[in-house]
């Protein structure tokens, strides 16, 4: 069982900055993680918009805008897609409070895995704060289907993930990953599989206007019987992999660590939101557990901190 380790907040040490390319966009994107403020969350905060300030997006599954392809946030007229892969980084190494400078609509995809934000991470180092952390206790199941795809929280003693695809491409069929979630398993199983997509569809997602900065350098391109990408997968099993990263990030949107077993088959983006919709929508399925005392956080550089998924009443 994967209990939790730390039981204090964090923030990130030190600046973090990254840039490459938006994988749908196609344009140049970069980002700044900066620490932030107990109680503050995760918040992107868009600076390039049209008349100046700032706008900031809460990382907060109430403020999902979009699920096809990637996941969107959209807060009034400010918007930052493919958040997940960021996401799945700062929950599996438990970094709680972080503000995410975007100067772009769109996260860079970077090499198409979590694993360069996980080394940017690594390399400034967590900072921890005398504030406990509150978590999500999955109380009771809950369940969310589509067609023969489903998904579904459980209570466990821990964070557990559970994944299964079923691709009709030979290359890809039907591949199952499973594991207790930690920073250590993050590291060493998931945060390297990469995003990945067929080249039968590239041409409907350009019309689309989705996949524009999709290339071999960022994504696994596979064909009708083979991998296109010259040094091949990284692990055997790198499709199902990504989508259990792809989840964990969705899952992340929840507004604090869920302490359940998140299972799914056939599963996406859309479906990872409806079974936090499915869990919070049942009150009796879940609470808080170890809350922090509350503290207001200045007005001005960083946003007023939102309680996590308010959705029903915080039990202690």
């Amino acid at each position: 069982m994967a209990k939790q380790h730390g039981r204090m907040q964090t923030t990130l040490a030190g600046r973090v900055w990254l840039s490459g390319i938006g994988v749908h966009s196609g344009t140049p994107a970069s980002i700044t993680l900066l620490p932030a403020a107990p109680d503050t969350g995760i918040c992107f905060v868009r600076t390039d918009l049209k008349g100046g300030g700032e706008r900031f997006v809460p990382a907060d599954t109430r403020c999902v805008s979009a699920t096809d392809h990637c996941t969107t946030l959209a807060q009034g007229d400010a918007t930052v897609a493919t958040v997940e892969h960021l996401m799945a980084a700062l929950s599996a190494l438990e970094v709680d409070n972080v503000l995410v400078e975007v100067d772009g609509p769109e996260v860079p995809i970077l090499d198409g895995s979590a694993a360069p934000f996980v080394d940017a991470i690594d390399r400034v180092g967590v900072a921890t704060f005398p504030t406990p952390r509150r978590y999500i206790k999955v109380l009771k199941s809950v369940r969310a289907e589509c067609g023969r795809s489903f998904g579904e929280l459980s209570p466990f003693d821990g964070r557990r993930i559970e994944v299964e695809i079923d691709f009709a491409n030979c290359v890809v069929g039907r591949q199952k990953f499973s594991a207790a979630v930690s920073a250590e398993s993050f590291r060493r199983d998931l945060c390297r599989a990469r995003t990945f997509g067929f080249l039968a569809d590239v041409e409907k997602l350009w019309a689309h206007g989705l996949a524009r900065g999709a290339s071999l350098e960022n994504s696994i391109v596979v064909a009708d019987d083979r991998v296109l990408n010259s040094e091949g997968l990284r692990y055997r099993d790198e499709f199902v992999r990504h989508k259990a990263l792809d989840a964990m990030g969705d899952l992340a949107l929840a507004g604090a660590p869920i302490l359940g077993s998140f299972r799914s088959y056939r599963g996406g983006h859309g479906l990872n939101r409806r079974v936090l919709e499915a869990l919070f929508a049942d009150s009796s399925a879940w609470a808080f557990v170890e809350m922090p005392i509350r503290q207001r956080v200045p007005l001005g550089r960083q946003p007023v901190a939102m309680d996590a998924a308010a959705f029903g009443p915080d039990v202690s």
